[in-house]
């Protein structure tokens, strides 16, 4: 009769605890890290048996190495539990921003400006063909002012003739990244942190490591154009983002900047 006492609280308990699960599930996803998280999942498994069958000793060895290894898993995860803290709060940002516009409680002057994806695609796509290096970061939710200080600050709209002129191998501006806030360009010649990740594959150059290091440290975007082949690469959260085409990545940076 006990399965009649359960109350509305313990199922909100229960979902509150999948979620948290789906969410640190989706951060590993694809990394190292998810063969940790893995055999940490079997581990924790294996104590609650033996708590079950009575194995006081190995229950109790079990126990305490859960205990005592939450201090080596803050460091293990340090990363990953970073991005999970930027996820949860750039989630609650977006949802708030959805809710005014749903609702229209934003004047028409103070309307959220679009980024315009269409020049910065069009610019990449020139670069790419030239293989000209480019290094753009584009902002969500989190200030971008601890990094943009380190370089030329600017007030340009964005259009694809100013940012292949930015890139442009013989430009004083071209080194550094390109920081666009809504659909401004804010600075240039930034000099952005470089990731300590030693598990970056070697293809991925100086631009990527710092394309990897402020997606980790900021809620920000980062495009790269590489300067050996001409490669475009998409980083977000500290993560390498995949796709097959521009089309694609027009589409997922709509969805991310959204």
């Amino acid at each position: 009769m006990d399965i009649y006492s359960i109350r509305i609280i313990d199922v909100v308990d229960i979902v509150l605890v999948a979620v948290l699960l789906y969410y640190i599930y989706k951060l590993v996803k694809g990394t190292v890290a998810i063969n940790i998280f893995i055999g940490i999942v079997i581990i924790y498994a294996i104590w609650k048996v033996t708590e079950l069958m009575g194995m006081a000793l190995l229950s109790k060895i079990l126990g305490g190495f859960l205990g005592a290894g939450m201090f080596a898993l803050i460091v293990v995860f340090q990363q990953e539990i970073r991005r999970f803290l930027l996820m949860l709060g750039s989630t609650n940002f977006a949802a708030r921003r959805k809710f005014i516009k749903q609702f229209k409680l934003l004047s028409k002057d103070n309307q959220l400006v679009v980024t315009n994806l269409t020049a910065i695609i069009n610019a990449l796509k020139t670069m790419s063909a030239s293989k000209t290096g480019a290094l753009i970061v584009i902002k969500r939710n989190n200030s971008l002012d601890f990094v943009k200080h380190t370089g030329d600050e600017m007030k340009i709209e964005v259009n694809q003739p100013i940012i292949e002129s930015i890139f442009y191998k013989n430009s004083p501006l071209h080194d550094g990244a390109m920081i666009i806030e809504d659909n401004t360009i804010t600075a240039t010649r930034v000099i952005l942190p470089i990731t300590n990740d030693k598990s970056i594959p070697q293809r991925f150059g100086l631009r990527h490591r710092a394309a990897i290091g402020i997606t980790e440290k900021a809620d920000a975007i980062c495009l790269v154009v590489s300067e050996e082949n001409g490669t475009i690469s998409y980083f977000k959260d500290g993560q390498f983002v995949p796709f097959s085409s521009t089309e694609e990545l027009y589409t997922l940076l709509e969805k991310d900047l959204r």
